[in-house]
């Protein structure tokens, strides 16, 4: 017995190695297939470098007489950023009871939230601006729009998975004590998720504001429009100045949201 036991160990450790070069070997297929379909020439980054520097050198330095008019601009890009979350939020919290499956209150309305959060997650958020354009016309609106959504689903998605995690047994409790739905909800469900759904908002508001910028490309306005105006005007030490700015709002955004996650979490 001691011995098929022991036989059975001694082989166990060559599977084991077995699965992990037949993963390896199948990761390495999977990269060259990848770089093959992207049509890889590292070579190219090489003759072409000089090019690069050329149009480094004229985008120096910076053009920060451009700071008066990219205020507009900038407080547009942040105002997109803050709407698109905002109404994310609204919208993804009550789709995100509905489709986690230890509240939700009937299957069909948990499969109708789940289908909307995953048609509002896999359009992307350039797609949506687009369609909004051309409902809406030019402008911060439609980018603001199509952010909100794109939101929903993101944060739908997210919100759903914490809920569906959370400790059910103060909801349990509530509920023997005869407690309200609401009641169990304002009491219960709430302060058991809140700290993690407002981390989860600030992470959104990051991703925000770094797509806002590529939506003015599409005409949706902020900075990413003043952006694709310079690089169409080869204006580069505007772009260099206007990267910048990017640079700063992104930098002092992730700043922000990491000190209030770490207040409410």
């Amino acid at each position: 017995m001691n011995s098929v036991t022991s036989s059975r160990t001694a082989r166990e450790p060559g599977r084991s190695s077995l699965s992990k070069i037949a993963a390896f070997a199948a990761f390495v297929a999977l990269f060259v297939q990848a770089c093959y379909g992207v049509h890889a020439r590292p070579q190219d980054l090489i003759t072409g470098v000089h090019g690069m520097a050329d149009i480094i050198s004229r985008a120096t330095p910076p053009d920060f007489s451009q700071f008066g008019p990219s205020l507009q601009p900038i407080m547009e890009t942040i105002d997109l950023a803050v709407f698109g979350t905002v109404l994310g939020i609204v919208l993804a919290f009550p789709l995100a009871l509905l489709a986690a499956s230890n509240v939700s209150p009937a299957r069909p309305l948990y499969f109708l939230a789940r289908a909307i959060i995953g048609v509002t997650r896999s359009v992307p958020d350039l797609v949506w601006a687009l369609l909004f354009v051309t409902a809406v016309g030019l402008g911060a609106f439609p980018g603001a729009l199509a952010l909100g959504v794109h939101s929903v689903g993101m944060l739908g998605r997210l919100f759903s998975e914490v809920i569906e995690d959370m400790d059910m047994g103060p909801v349990e409790a509530l509920t023997l004590t005869g407690a309200s739905r609401l009641q169990v909800f304002t009491h219960a469900v709430v302060p058991g998720v809140l700290p993690t759904l407002l981390g989860i908002s600030l992470y959104r508001f990051d991703e925000n504001l770094r797509s806002s910028l590529v939506l003015g490309f599409v005409g949706a306005g902020g900075i990413g429009f003043m952006l694709l105006t310079a690089m169409n005007l080869f204006q580069y030490q505007t772009v260099s100045y206007l990267l910048i700015v990017t640079f700063v709002l992104v930098a002092v955004a992730e700043r922000g949201s990491a000190f209030l996650r770490s207040r409410v979490q």
